[in-house]
């Protein structure tokens, strides 16, 4: 079920994906619930993104990379899993309080256009020799007055789970989730999770340690 916050947005994310054709997709995410942040998408068949899903990309290519600007950024590339190249710009929606409860991610396959410019090249010998390629997005770096969004998102993937009597399998799991997700390339995250967890940032260390090594 979507909020109505959210809902609203919907008819944004069709005439979006309508306007560019079905190499455009659109993703609506709500932050209020990350592990299956997922609960819109338009042409999802550009990198498969499936309602229910978690949040990708998001926290080391948006809300911590330097390019963040009046809350969105723009034009970043990342790579599929069968290696085509996303062109990607992404919003992060608040509700009337000017909290972050979602985003809005859109998605556009360069396939068709680098297929025509690699037959361009082809046919007329230098063209496009003196212009570089895009790039992906580079090491993301901190973004201080977003960390606030960085803290809220811990706090809704612990949810209300009483970290007292989890098992320490569970407590992997979610120290698991939040490595895949990339909430520890945030400065003082792992003290952070240590705090929400109970636990010290030498076990959270240990966690990370031991979930990496198992992948």
């Amino acid at each position: 079920m979507i909020k109505p916050i959210l809902a609203q947005y919907i008819p944004i994310a069709q005439v979006i994906a309508k306007t560019f054709g079905d190499g455009c997709e659109v993703v609506l995410h709500d932050l209020e619930h990350p592990q299956q942040s997922v609960v819109y998408t338009v042409n999802n068949h550009v990198t498969g993104r499936q309602v229910g899903q978690s949040f990708d990309h998001l926290v080391p290519q948006v809300i911590l990379s330097k390019d963040l600007d009046n809350d969105m950024v723009t034009n970043y590339y990342f790579h599929t899993d069968d290696g085509r190249l996303i062109k990607s710009s992404t919003v992060l929606l608040k509700d009337f309080d000017g909290k972050v409860v979602g985003a809005m991610c859109i998605n556009i396959d360069t396939t068709p256009i680098t297929r025509q410019v690699e037959w361009l090249q082809a046919m007329i010998p230098g063209i496009g020799e003196e212009g570089g390629a895009a790039q992906s997005e580079g090491a993301p770096e901190e973004v201080n007055h977003v960390s606030e969004v960085v803290t809220d998102l811990i706090d809704k993937i612990i949810g209300d789970k009483d970290v007292s009597r989890l098992r320490r399998e569970e407590k992997l799991e979610l120290i698991r989730f939040m490595d895949q997700k990339g909430i520890f390339l945030m400065k003082g995250a792992v003290d952070q999770v240590g705090t929400r967890m109970g636990i010290s940032r030498v076990t959270v260390y240990s966690y990370i340690d031991e979930v990496r090594d198992k992948k």
